[in-house]
């Protein structure tokens, strides 16, 4: 047996992979554990779970992967500050202290967070190396074009490359200062959201915009070439040399100053997100098809944060000129763990790779799970009053009849997701057909922005009949955005059909008003088989009432990580105005708990610290 872990940290999700024998048996982020979102620390519980569920000590370990090159992302920090210097004196006086505390003595601090019983070998891949293994690895494919995007790793910004067998090599890069991410990370500072947690939110605005400030960002801010490469007018930005994403230069640009957080958000900086968006996807487009005229190879695999832009995803596979697209589902840092133990299997230790079927990330459900035994001992402890099914189809059948009846549900089933979608096993569930669910969970369960859209899951064999996809699509990630079919659609007539801004939230658009977004468009995931009790419940649903679609959002509120246990999920569902928790095949009803009743968004807010 040959045992080894991955480690991504301390940048931003960090997390931790175990693979064995080639088999990835656990996967995690740091943040589900400490309940801290996008916790950057040290992955002491990710690890401590991922040996935990493989049965074995940190002292029969193989081997240690470490996601990127910290003497060489040291060396870049040194660079730049140089060039700038002394105008980014304050940002390297802040970067510093972790470095020389822990960043510099990474083999020290792993073996240290090992309890001292690993001795043997770390290795070091370069952050991309990472991203591409991860992406291409646990691909169904033999052969495929690799292309890695994200703000920066040690240098490089993107690459593209080739993985072919058990072999991964990136032979083009784009290199820091010159980054998408940081790009599309620039506009989500501007328009008030946090970096690096905020980006999504960008995404879900830019279809209330139009992108009038398009030809500005491509004529202004980019050098763009014809192979999707560009570089950047750094006149504009401050992340070199700064603490903040733009310079004044960016704001005089477009008339405005930045956004504040939670202040009102206007048609301006609605039209600004759909303008990085469009030149975010022309570019994604562009660099696909770079990677199509320079590999030969009609399939591709996708990885890094920028691979999370679900849009831009969905054009790439529809126009562009591959057959077939893979997307690693933690396609961010936290994926970066995974892709380090993959190359230390199949680059360093040259392993066979058998590729085939759907891939080796399955549903991509690698953390912990809790036994019914696990589930009532805690209910017990809570006084929680509850109800068992006998069976799996009893409890689809049940909870079948909720959702048609309006009800928010929490589920939680199964193995927690790797990655930062809710893929059915920590989910908040509902029917996609009725009107009021959208605001009813943004703002009574979510607790965040009215205008945020929410994903349909969908029997994958009948995908094609809801939205613009091939038949049986499969889309198991939710990492791609199709148009809702025109035969699902409502027409637009008088008053709606000139709304603008958030005032299209309040359109009636198609037949699953709840998961249609006001462009028409949805973040689909597919569910089959491979999905257990999950699949059986919209089987269920779809027995019942005719509809094969449901909304799937994650099991959290704002500012909180996914729900990783029985408690978190419990603390949640009494803490918003969720009708139903089932966890397991155990059921709650929110009207029969004690002392259950409306809850006060702002007292919970203030109680979990949430922003």
């Amino acid at each position: 047996m040959t045992a080894i872990l991955g480690i991504s940290a301390f940048y931003h999700d960090s997390a931790a992979a175990l693979v064995v024998d080639g088999e990835l048996v656990a996967a995690a982020q740091e943040e589900r554990f400490t309940r801290k979102k996008h916790d950057e620390g040290f992955p002491q519980h990710a690890i401590e779970y991922c040996l935990s569920e493989a049965g074995l000590t940190a002292d029969q370990l193989d081997l240690v992967g470490f996601y990127e090159k910290p003497l060489l992302k040291f060396d870049r920090l040194l660079e730049t500050y140089l060039a700038y210097a002394p105008r980014g004196f304050r940002s390297f006086l802040k970067a510093l202290p972790l470095w020389l505390k822990q960043k510099l003595h990474l083999p020290k601090e792993i073996r240290r967070g090992l309890g001292g019983a690993y001795s043997r070998r770390i290795v070091f891949p370069e952050h991309h190396e990472s991203h591409a293994a991860s992406a291409f690895f646990p691909s169904p494919f033999e052969e495929a074009a690799v292309v890695t995007l994200d703000g920066v790793g040690e240098w490089t910004t993107a690459s593209i490359g080739v993985g072919r067998g058990n072999r991964v090599e990136l032979t083009h890069e784009m290199h820091f200062p010159h980054s998408l991410g940081l790009l599309y990370s620039a506009f989500t500072y501007y328009c008030g959201f946090r970096v690096n947690s905020g980006e999504y939110k960008l995404m879900g605005l830019a279809p209330y915009g139009e992108p009038i400030y398009a030809d500005k960002i491509r004529d202004h801010l980019l050098d763009i070439k014809k192979d999707g490469s560009f570089r950047m007018d750094l006149q504009y930005f401050n992340y070199c040399q700064g603490l903040t994403m733009t310079s004044q230069k960016f704001h005089q640009l477009f008339g405005q100053p930045p956004r504040r957080a939670e202040t009102e958000l206007n048609q301006f900086y609605m039209d600004v997100a759909a303008s990085v968006q469009l030149v975010t996807e022309e570019l994604m487009l562009a660099m696909a098809r770079h990677a199509r005229e320079l590999t030969g190879k009609d399939k591709l695999c996708l990885a890094g944060g920028v691979a999370l832009n679900c849009v831009a995803n969905g054009r790439i596979l529809r126009e562009g000129p591959f057959k077939d697209l893979w997307i690693q589902p933690a396609a961010g840092d936290a994926g970066g763990a995974l892709g380090a133990a993959q190359l230390v299997w199949y680059h360093y230790l040259d392993n066979e790779r058998i590729a085939g079927g759907e891939g080796d990330q399955g549903n991509s459900w690698f953390g912990p799970e809790f036994k019914t035994e696990e589930i009532t001992k805690f209910l017990d402890g809570e006084e929680a009053v509850y109800e068992i099914c006998a069976s799996e189809e009893e409890l689809c059948e049940k909870v079948a009849q909720l959702i048609a009846d309006e009800k928010v549900i929490g589920w939680f089933q199964d193995r927690m997701e790797f990655g930062p979608r809710a893929l059915g096993a920590r989910s908040i569930l509902g029917d996609a057909r009725s009107e009021k669910m959208q605001r009813t969970m943004n703002l009574k369960i979510k607790f965040r922005e009215s205008f945020r859209p929410f994903a349909p899951v969908i029997l994958r064999e009948k995908v094609d009949e809801y939205f613009e996809m091939e038949a049986n699509q499969d889309s198991p990630y939710m990492l791609l955005v199709a148009p809702v079919q025109e035969n699902k659609r409502l027409a637009l007539n008088g008053e709606d059909a000139d709304l603008s801004g958030l005032k299209k939230l309040n359109q009636k658009r198609s037949v699953v008003p709840a998961i249609t977004h006001v462009d028409m468009s949805a973040r689909v995931q597919t569910a089959d088989a491979r999905h257990g009790t999950y699949h059986k419940l919209i089987e269920a649903f779809h027995a019942k009432e005719g509809s094969p679609v449901l909304i799937n959002t994650s099991f959290n509120v704002r500012g909180e990580p996914i729900v990783c246990t029985p408690e978190n999920a419990y603390r949640c569902f009494m803490g918003t105005n969720m009708d139903v928790l089932v966890l397991g095949h155990v059921i709650l009803r929110k009207e029969k708990q004690p002392n259950a009743g409306e809850t006060d968004n702002a007292k919970y807010l203030e109680e979990f610290a949430l922003d």
